[in-house]
């Protein structure tokens, strides 16, 4: 095959992969809203097989008693990685902590429901790996594509492992807050990559360095949104598993000032938007690619809005959980392909994949 037929393969499957991921971050919510994270007790397997059981009666022998096993023994070795990098302290907790040692019920719609994420987790992996691959057939024109690529590979691979560690502790919750920031960095990289193959060889654009700024300025306060938002989650947790699942309509009233300032943050969000909008809409014209990304971002935003009220109001029904995170992860992404935008952008017209 020839070098410009790889490259359109590769814009297509980079394409491809980015739209899996933003599935995949969507599977992610569905897990953590219906509380399906231990529905497979073991990784990469579940409950020993390549397929999960579908009744009670096709679970391993003495089930519980050998994941918890294998849970303790992952985490005493994680435990020590912790010592070594200087987090005694995080170490001496993940030791301490008993939830380790009480065993998942079998519940054959959380099984699944965490198989079906993991699936859709490996064929992302398969798309990326592809991507990758292809990737080596811009090293003539940008080297920098095949050394994202690469750099993409290495930190799946990562995130497989954090994943193996979110199971064995029991989804312990800051190290599931690290786990959405890194599939947050892999999406950021995987745009980054597409971007960079379809402006290849067109000229820098000459942008208010404001306008950059205020982009830029964006970009952070939703990643500190969505952080703040995985905390009220932990949060949230915490008080169901206190509270044994019961009182949904008091979970956000006992989270405590977390809760507050994700929802001041949600403001500022807003406002910041609106500024970018103005700087957008000035420098622009309406069928600028810009502008159309703008547009997107605000209706992505007033949706979340949307679904924050309903969380709020309507006892975190898990629908509006799990949607909540795919629009903040989809207006994180419309941010950050705006911003590469604000420095080289394509024509929409006759553009290709």
């Amino acid at each position: 095959m020839n070098r410009a037929a790889s490259k359109i393969r590769f814009r297509k499957i980079n394409f491809l992969s980015v739209i899996l991921l933003f599935v995949l971050i969507l599977a992610g919510g569905v897990v953590r809203s219906t509380g399906s994270g231990m529905g497979c007790p073991d990784w990469p397997k579940c409950f020993g097989g390549y397929i999960p059981p579908v009744t009670a009666s096709d679970l391993p022998a003495n089930y519980k008693e050998k994941y918890v096993a294998g849970r303790l023994a992952k985490n005493q070795r994680f435990a020590k990685t912790l010592d070594v990098f200087g987090y005694s302290d995080l170490a001496r907790r993940l030791r301490e902590d008993k939830s380790i040692l009480i065993p998942e019920e079998f519940n054959v719609a959380k099984t699944w429901t965490e198989y079906i994420n993991r699936l859709i987790g490996a064929v992302s992996g398969i798309f990326l790996l592809l991507a990758t691959i292809y990737s080596f057939s811009y090293s003539d024109t940008n080297k920098l594509i095949p050394f994202l690529s690469v750099f993409n590979l290495v930190l799946i691979g990562f995130q497989a492992w954090l994943g193996s560690i979110v199971v064995s502790s029991n989804l312990v919750a800051w190290i599931i807050t690290v786990h959405l920031l890194l599939a947050l960095a892999i999406l950021a990289i995987s745009i980054a990559t597409y971007h960079l193959a379809r402006v290849c060889g067109r000229p820098k654009l000459q942008v208010n360095p404001i306008t950059h700024i205020v982009t830029l300025f964006a970009l952070i306060i939703s990643i500190l949104q969505i952080t703040f938002g995985a905390q009220v989650r932990e949060r949230i947790d915490a008080v169901s598993t206190r509270l044994q699942d019961g009182y949904r309509s008091d979970w956000i009233k006992d989270a405590g000032d977390i809760f507050a300032q994700h929802r001041d943050v949600a403001i500022l969000v807003l406002l910041i938007n609106v500024l970018l909008y103005a700087l957008i809409r000035r420098t622009f014209n309406r069928h600028s690619l810009q502008q159309q990304i703008m547009s997107f971002t605000f209706l992505m935003i007033a949706l979340q809005i949307v679904t924050g009220i309903v969380l709020s109001y309507f006892a975190l029904p898990p629908v509006a959980q799990a949607t909540h995170i795919l629009l903040a992860s989809l207006v994180f992404g419309a941010q950050f392909y705006l911003m590469l935008n604000l420095y080289q952008s394509v024509n929409l017209q006759g553009a290709r994949i």
